[in-house]
Formats: C-alpha cells, structure tokens, sequence
C-alpha cells in the first residue's frame, strides 16, 4: 500500500515562499554582476610611475577603459619591490574594481622574503599575460670579451674576478646573472646598484664587466656603439636582434628568461567578472595600435588566456625559488 505523504497547502506555501525569498536575494547579486562595471576602475601598479611596468599599464588601461565603457585609472603604489601594491590588492574587495599589474618580481618575492602581507598563490586571479621583454648580456664596447664562450673561459679561469651589475638585490637583473652562474658553473661577483641606469652607465664606463639588462633599456646604449651585446636570453633568436645568438644556443642548453607584465584580479573576483577581462585585455593587445605602442616600448604583446598565464606565474615561481634557494640571495 501506498503511503506516501500528500503535501499540505501549508506545507506548499512554506516552501513557494523559501524559494522566492532566495531568488529575490540572487537577483540584486546577479544583475550587480552583470552590470559590472558600474564605476571607475582602479588598476594598481606597484612600482613608481615612468617605468615600463606603469607605461604598460597606461597603455592598456586606456584600451580597457574604451572596451568597459568605464574609466580605468592607475594607481602607482611603489615600495618592497612590489610587495606593498601586490598586498593592496590582495585584501581589496573581490569585485572587479581593484585590479594589480605586476611583473617578474611577482614569482620571485614569495621565495625572496620570510613573511609577504599576501599569499601570491592563493589570493590572486591571473587573468593575462600582457607583455615580455628578453634581456642582452652586455659588456663595455672596448672588453676583451667577444662572446658569451669568452666570458665563460675567463669566468672559470679566474674565479669571482668578473663582476656584473643590477639594479638591485632581488631584482630580475641579479636573477638572470644567477641562473647564468649557475648554469655555466661559474662564479662572478654581484654588484648592487639603486637602479638599471645608474648600473648601464657604469658599465658603458668599464667600472663593471657585464650586466643583464632588457633589451628596452640596454638596447639604445647597444645601437648607440655605448655597450656590446653579447647574446640574448629568448628561447628563440630575435628578429630585432637577428645576429645575437641566445643563451641556450651558446652554452647554456635551455636558459630562457624574460622581463614581464602581467594583469590580476583578487582571488574570488566573480568568473563572469574575470571571463570579461581576460576577453577584453586579449582582444585589446590583438589591436596593431596596442601592439605598435608596445613594441615601441621594446615589449613583445603576449594575451595569454587565464589558464596560460596561470602556469606560466607557477613555473616561473618554481624556477627562481630554486635559484634563490642555491645562490642564498637575500633582501634587506
């Protein structure tokens, strides 16, 4: 016999109106979501206003601001080697409305200092690549070294002589020249300065032997006859620099390393927010304007999806935790 429970009228109505007060609540949440954005758009660059990483930023905040119909503004909040903006946007509201532009030093902080005010892999979105730039190994115009089998020769035979230069301790400069120790299995000295130019124009005056700069910075004191180019750090030859052999084709098999610049969003920003900007920053950077100002600016354009760049920033992470782990690099 059947003895199933026939609903009341009550019982009915009970319900009908839980599953109209839940919708209603969805209602305002969803078309907010839909109707982003409303406002203005901060997009917070963590490093001072001029370089590359804040012309990068101008630039596409400019498309975005077009493609969104609502203005996107940068932000330039510099200090602890990027730390301090990251850590900004990392507790900002997940909503759409606070987003980071960050470069290299984005996959290098979290195994360069103890204790960062964020965790770089849990509390952002990664939603494109936006641009990278190889670096020259550079020398003095008048060194003694022809090329990269030079340097590794007189590196060996005369151990930690050879000095290069960075713009800092930590910085993507230093790193390339550690990832090039260690895989050449040589040893040079580092030298510290307070910024890429002051460290070019030591070196175009023979103070320091060789340095790792990008190609938007060291390459005008190249084309100027002010420093020599010894190789480039893409995986592949360049067509701006087709007579420069690369790193991994010289001496060592695999070295590939790049200045970059990329877009986040907090973790937990809405998907449908995110889909919207990974869709209109790689629509944005498909634009030949878009492309030309970059290229201007020395950066090759990239547009990786969200799942592209996401791996990209965990194996850039791993590879120079590793380097930072073997050379004891520290920060003060």
């Amino acid at each position: 016999m059947n003895h199933r429970k026939i609903p009341t009228r009550r019982s009915v109505l009970c319900k009908a109106w839980v599953l109209a007060v839940f919708g209603l609540a969805a209602v305002p949440a969803l078309q907010a979501q839909n109707a982003w954005p409303e406002h203005p758009i901060k997009l917070v660059v963590p490093y001072p206003a001029g370089g590359n990483a804040d012309s990068t930023a101008r630039l596409l905040a400019t498309q975005l601001s077009h493609r969104l119909g609502q203005q996107v503004v940068v932000d330039n909040r510099p200090g602890g080697g990027g730390t301090i903006g990251a850590g900004l946007v990392a507790k900002a509201p997940a909503d759409g409305y606070t987003l980071l532009l960050d470069a290299t030093a984005f996959t290098v902080n979290p195994s360069l200092y103890p204790k960062l005010p964020y965790d770089a892999a849990k509390d952002f979105a990664p939603i494109s690549q936006i641009t990278r730039v190889p670096m020259l190994l550079v020398v003095p115009p008048n060194s003694p070294l022809k090329s990269v089998g030079d340097l590794v020769h007189a590196a060996r035979g005369n151990p930690g002589k050879l000095s290069f230069a960075s713009a800092g301790n930590g910085g993507a400069q230093h790193l390339a020249g550690e990832l090039f120790k260690q895989g050449a299995k040589i040893s040079m000295t580092h030298i510290p300065y307070r910024g890429g130019a002051p460290a070019l124009t030591d070196l175009a005056g023979g103070t320091v032997d060789l340095m790792f700069s990008a190609t938007s910075a060291s390459g005008p004191f190249v084309k100027a006859g002010k420093l020599r180019a010894l190789a480039i750090t893409s995986a592949k030859r360049s067509p701006d620099w087709p007579q420069l052999p690369t790193i991994g084709e010289s001496v060592v098999p695999g070295f590939e390393v790049y200045e970059w610049n990329g877009l986040f969003a907090p973790a937990r920003t809405p998907p449908a927010v995110t889909a919207r900007l990974e869709k209109e920053t790689r629509a944005a950077l498909a634009t030949p304007e878009l492309r030309q100002r970059l290229a201007d600016l020395g950066a090759q354009p990239v547009g990786s999806s969200s799942a592209e760049f996401t791996q990209f920033v965990r194996s850039e992470t791993a590879k120079w935790g590793q380097v930072v782990k073997a050379s004891g690099i520290h920060v003060d």
